[in-house]
């Protein structure tokens, strides 16, 4: 989890200072040619990405915006990686916004417009693993209705318990419960259970292949949960039996329209910023914000922003501001083995990137990053 330093008042403006990252990995699965990373590196970063959503599960906690632009590596030579980007988050109990989760990262129940908890930040994990290994988004849906027929693509349709749940089923169903026919703007039209996990991945791990199942289940009650993935075999390594918890009820709330970068638009009922405070940020005052939610020291209305075409379909734009890109959404080969080992020499092993600006910082990184990988491979 990111490190929060302090936060104070700017010009009427509420700003929160944390420690200093370097890139995301949109950028870092970008340096590496949107060819993706072998197993051992999605492995290792599984495992991080785990520890924060058990957190925040102890917290009950929902990040709401779990995606490749909010996780970033602390130091380019490193395989350590931060969440960022809480702005959407909200107690499980205490939801503020309607709009939640980038469209490619975005769970079925949120589409669909049922309730919805902590399993959505599950099936965000499932979809940046699979985009991690193959370079790029596993559900590449140009609006929600592609996003859903995406989804049907390689998991078949929901269950009809599902569909009667949705307070939004006309949008993506017909009468009779069927979906309804979607056609991209290149024409393609994606029929439900046509593929399947290993054709998509292009992957023959059995425990990697099952651990993404898991996380990307329909029903969010029978989908694994965090304690149960760090017992997964494709982390440990052993074959455990993991029972599935009963059913939890939590509030409803509507579902999102909108894809790129989260529009988090505030329920029935807003929670105020924090009043600024007495004294002047000068006199070394700092007000601490009250919790992660999104609703105390986060704007309830981030800006869209706007789409890019590229190649077969539609990207995000980084959220640094990281220009154009060649791949697109074709899939390409999966099975690169990039990097040295994770384990030794001080260093990750992660592939050598290119990093994402002109700074002396950053040539200098990645010119020790060379160094680093060629001593390595002598």
């Amino acid at each position: 989890m990111v490190s929060f330093t302090q936060s104070f008042y700017f010009r009427g403006h509420l700003c929160i200072s944390t420690e200093l990252l370097d890139m995301n990995l949109y950028e870092f699965i970008k340096s590496n040619a949107f060819r993706g990373f072998s197993l051992k590196i999605v492995r290792r970063f599984t495992k991080q990405l785990l520890s924060s959503l058990l957190l925040l599960k102890q917290h009950k906690v929902i990040h709401c915006d779990l995606k490749p632009e909010n996780v970033l590596l602390a130091h380019p030579m490193h395989s350590e990686i931060k969440v960022i980007d809480f702005g959407s988050s909200c107690f499980e109990n205490e939801k503020v916004y309607t709009y939640i989760q980038s469209r490619f990262y975005r769970s079925p129940e949120v589409i669909l417009g049922m309730t919805y908890g902590m399993p959505i930040d599950m099936w965000s994990l499932g979809c940046i693993l699979a985009e991690l290994y193959t370079g790029v988004p596993i559900f590449p849906g140009e609006n929600e209705q592609e996003q859903l027929a995406c989804i049907m693509e390689v998991f078949g349709p929901p269950e009809k318990h599902l569909i009667e749940k949705s307070t939004r089923r006309k949008l993506f169903f017909d009468s009779l419960g069927k979906p309804r026919l979607t056609v991209s703007s290149k024409g393609r039209r994606r029929r439900p259970s046509s593929k399947n996990l290993t054709q998509v991945l292009k992957c023959d791990d059995e425990a990697f292949i099952d651990f993404l199942t898991k996380c990307l289940r329909w029903d969010p009650d029978r989908r694994m949960k965090p304690d149960e993935a760090v017992r997964h075999e494709f982390l440990t390594g052993q074959k455990s039996s993991m029972p599935i918890a009963a059913p939890r009820m939590v509030p409803r709330n509507e579902s999102p329209i909108k894809r790129h970068n989260t529009i988090a638009t505030p329920s029935a009922i807003n929670r105020p910023l924090p009043e600024p405070p007495a004294t002047s940020f000068k006199n070394g005052n700092a007000v601490r914000n009250r919790d992660v939610s999104g609703g105390s020291g986060a704007s309830p209305s981030k800006p869209p922003l706007s789409n890019v075409n590229l190649g077969a379909g539609t990207r995000r734009i980084s959220s640094v501001g990281v220009g154009g890109v060649g791949a697109g959404n074709k899939r390409t080969s999966t099975g690169a083995v990039l990097g040295q080992s994770l384990q030794g020499g001080g260093t990750s092993g992660l592939p050598r990137v290119m990093t994402r600006s002109v700074s002396a910082r950053h040539e200098m990184a990645s010119a020790g990053a060379s160094a680093a990988m060629k001593g390595q491979r002598a």
